[in-house]
């Protein structure tokens, strides 16, 4: 439903300035009427409506009804007396925004009954001001017949997007919460009693340096020996953690592109070498990122991904040919700002253009992984 200072039906295909055109059109059926009377009647019902239209917005209950009610009616009077029926058209799309099924096919029945009266009586009584305008009216009619049921099945929709999307997010926050009480029990089995066993075996070489020094040693040495295993166990736990590899995650963004009826182009090869798992998982994260404000604000119909990799750094472009950068600057920059955190942790770089589109550049050096000394630990 449209916030209270609303007064045209967002989302119905119909450019706002038709909408304006609607509102302005009684005033000029009404005082074509030389009958001052007649034409403060007019005048009082355009206002009636209009009230009514905007306090169904933010009423509920029978209320709601009753505004809609009080709106058919003045629609038929303005249709009777004045030969102006396009108040269906309004009526017609609020229709479609109520969200239960009883009420909207009440409301849309009753309303469509009313309107072919409205029209069928009024060319008895305004037959030269309806033909005039025949066209119009049969167009209004078929616009009465269809969009209630068009913004009804829109609604629905986005509704179940909505939720499908929250449940989607709620998935992914307990997989999250998942993995780390996995990690956090691994790590706790692994590290807890090797570093029970070494704070021990150091308290005994402190108490054994002075007058044993061979089992102080002994002991030193199992203290060395222990921390290298449980560095090595770390090492292990870390490298089963889930990670997110780009050749994966180029083919979800391949999907989620396509669905959003975007053309996508990929070059370069998304195979990674020498390259640690925690800088690849980064790369995926960014791009995802960037191609998601690709889908969600540039409105564009091409994207382009581009993959170098040199012997010193990865680079990825991002190319849309939307106006994403121009319009959502505020939605964009918490997704932006995010990506740089994640870049300055592996020592990456983020650069947005605008040139015939938005290009974002993800730039991050090619690191080559542990030391001889450390693979031996």
């Amino acid at each position: 439903m449209q916030n209270w200072y609303q007064l045209f039906p967002k989302n119905t295909g119909l450019s706002l300035y038709a909408w304006i055109i609607f509102c302005v059109l009684p005033f000029y059926f009404i005082f074509r009427t030389a009958q001052w009377v007649e034409i403060s009647i007019g005048l009082l019902m355009v206002g009636i409506f209009f009230t009514t239209y905007r306090l169904a917005f933010i009423k509920k209950g029978w209320t709601v009804y009753v505004s809609v009610g009080i709106q058919m009616a003045i629609s038929i009077g303005m249709t009777l007396y004045f030969g102006y029926a396009y108040f269906s058209l309004f009526l017609a799309f609020f229709i479609g925004n109520i969200q239960h099924r009883a009420g909207f096919i009440t409301l849309y029945i009753v309303h469509l009954v009313t309107t072919l009266a409205a029209v069928i009586i009024g060319f008895a009584l305004q037959t030269s001001t309806l033909l005039t305008q025949l066209p119009f009216i049969i167009v209004s009619i078929i616009g009465v017949i269809l969009l209630p049921f068009n913004m009804y099945n829109r609604n629905k929709q986005e509704m179940l997007e909505n939720k499908l999307q929250d449940a989607n997010e709620r998935i992914s926050e307990l997989l999250v919460a998942e993995e780390r009480q996995r990690i956090a029990r691994d790590l706790h089995d692994t590290l807890g009693q090797k570093l029970s066993l070494i704070g021990l075996k150091s308290d005994l070489a402190g108490k054994l340096i002075d007058h044993d020094l061979d089992n102080a040693k002994r002991e030193i040495t199992d203290i060395h020996h222990t921390a290298r295993t449980a560095l090595k166990e770390v090492r292990e736990i870390v490298s089963t953690m889930k990670n997110n590899k780009l050749e994966d995650e180029l083919v979800h963004i391949q999907q989620v592109l396509r669905a959003a009826q975007i053309d996508d182009s990929i070059s370069g090869s998304p195979h990674l070498s020498d390259t640690p798992l925690l800088v690849e998982n980064v790369l995926s994260m960014c791009l995802k990122e960037a191609v998601t404000n690709v889908v969600k604000h540039s409105e564009a119909t091409v994207c382009k991904i581009s993959i170098i990799q040199s012997q010193s750094e990865i680079t990825i472009t991002v190319w849309d040919n939307g106006i994403g950068m121009k319009r959502h600057e505020n939605s964009i920059g918490n997704g932006l700002r995010g990506m740089r955190e994640r870049l300055e942790f592996v020592n990456g770089n983020l650069e947005v253009e605008a040139l015939e589109g938005t290009v974002v550049t993800i730039q991050v050096p090619k690191i080559i992984g542990q030391t001889k000394q450390e693979e031996v630990l």
